[in-house]
């Protein structure tokens, strides 16, 4: 990867829907040349895919919440189990195994804090393995979906 590539990626960081023809005046080279990295970007997955940023607070989902989760065991298999039961739950946007003083930490999105109880007693508690959760409600959002720093 050189410099043009890190460029490339800075640049689809922030503007994803540009058009090639865009992207290659902006970096300075053929829509064809650019075009060939785009394909070796994806190829080798340092482009892992394109999406649109919604509002959340338009879209119901108000409330951004972390948790810590602690398990009961922390042996391979409760840790697979435990993963395995946090990919199906579509209510969990990112799932994290952390070194420190607990297991996982888990970010939610939700309508309000009565939809954050029913998640909680519904589905986190459910999981396997959990003997212990921290609730982190976001009160205000200072920076999110930050690009990467090239």
């Amino acid at each position: 990867m050189d410099k043009t590539d890190r460029t490339i990626l800075a640049v689809l960081q922030r503007e994803g829907r540009i058009t090639n023809l865009e992207l290659s005046e902006r970096i300075g080279l053929s829509p064809t040349a650019t075009s060939e990295r785009m394909r070796r970007l994806l190829k080798d997955r340092l482009v892992t895919g394109f999406g649109a940023r919604l509002d959340p607070q338009l879209l119901g989902f108000g409330l951004l919440v972390f948790v810590e989760v602690l398990l009961d065991k922390t042996t391979p298999d409760v840790f697979d189990r435990f993963a395995a039961a946090v990919i199906r739950a579509p209510e969990v946007l990112e799932c994290h195994m952390v070194a420190g003083g607990f297991d996982y930490l888990v970010k939610t999105r939700v309508r309000d804090m009565a939809a954050y109880r029913s998640f909680l007693g519904d589905v986190l508690l459910g999981l396997p393995g959990v003997r212990e959760t921290r609730t982190y409600a976001v009160m205000e959002e200072v920076k999110s979906d930050g690009p990467l720093p090239l």
